[in-house]
């Protein structure tokens, strides 16, 4: 079933988004790569970050560093907890996985990571907007 869909500014259709990465990483569709899979772990991270960023943050980047959407919500004072923090560490995999090149291969327990650091990213931005009002 396909989600409601909202205008492109409201976290709702963020977190639409970050679901339906989520939804795709954990589908483990046979004959796909890791890394494929762990691409889609960054992505859901990376909208459900910026899901919570502020209405009155006009601009975030658009790039992909998960690092820097952290800083910024943490200097608009917001809380980030080591479970989110650890989102950092699927940065690489929105380049590194997307075509081929000399990296290793992802192992099952990357993968296995990156599902549960997506997982708890997305709930993390879920318990933030309904704290803050906000729908997801």
């Amino acid at each position: 079933m396909t989600p409601e869909r909202f205008d492109q500014d409201d976290p709702r259709e963020w977190m639409n988004r970050a679901h339906s990465n989520l939804v795709r990483l954990k589908a483990r569709v046979p004959g796909a790569y890791l890394e494929d899979f762990c691409f889609d772990a960054q992505q859901a991270a990376e909208k459900a970050i910026k899901a919570v960023v502020p209405p009155s943050t006009t601009r975030f980047p658009v790039h992909t560093r998960l690092g820097e959407l952290l800083s910024l919500l943490a200097g608009h004072g917001e809380q980030i907890p080591e479970s989110v923090n650890e989102a950092r560490r699927l940065t690489p995999y929105a380049w590194i996985t997307r075509y081929p090149s000399a990296s290793e291969q992802v192992t099952e327990e990357e993968y296995q990571q990156a599902v549960t650091i997506a997982e708890a990213v997305v709930h993390w931005a879920e318990e933030r907007l309904a704290a803050s009002g906000g729908s997801a």
